[in-house]
């Protein structure tokens, strides 16, 4: 019996990361959506030419887009096709889910961020981040909490005490 390809899962196949993210933002609940995409903007992720790092999700006429994300295009793209970088790009969400995510940023103030760009099998999906923003105060105990986490490993590392 041949064994199923267990699904891959976001780190296996990352095209991009929003590293900025987890230290900017509580991410309280995470979404995949699909992305509608040009043909020249799937070749450019193809060579991992994207970047979501100050990129955001904004709900408008009951459907989700992005904005701020840039795919830089490639050097041989056709010369007849304009390419815009920076395009507002549509997402593929269920009704339900566009619902939720309205309520949600509605009621409790969440703000809707790009978290990871990556690879499911052939298509491109995008992790979205329902968050709510970190004051400096809790920068800083992250920061702290951080630090203090290296330094047990290393002490733990030093004894031999795993």
């Amino acid at each position: 019996m041949v064994k199923k390809k267990s699904n891959t899962k976001a780190g296996s196949n990352t095209i991009a990361l929003n590293k900025k993210a987890r230290h900017e933002y509580f991410i309280e609940d995470e979404i995949e959506a699909g992305m509608e995409l040009q043909g020249w903007e799937v070749k450019s992720l193809r060579q991992g030419k994207a970047n979501i790092a100050e990129s955001y999700v904004f709900l408008r006429d009951g459907e989700a887009f992005i904005s701020g994300m840039t795919i830089t295009p490639l050097q041989q793209a056709s010369t007849h096709v304009v390419a815009n970088p920076t395009r507002v790009r549509k997402l593929l969400l269920s009704r339900r889910e566009l619902d939720n995510l309205f309520g949600r940023i509605n009621r409790e103030g969440m703000t809707l961020i790009a978290t990871a760009l990556y690879w499911s099998r052939s298509w491109v999906k995008i992790k979205i981040g329902v968050a709510k923003g970190k004051k400096l105060h809790d920068k800083r105990e992250d920061l702290k909490d951080k630090d203090w986490q290296r330094q047990k490993a290393r002490v733990m590392k030093s004894n031999n005490l795993r």
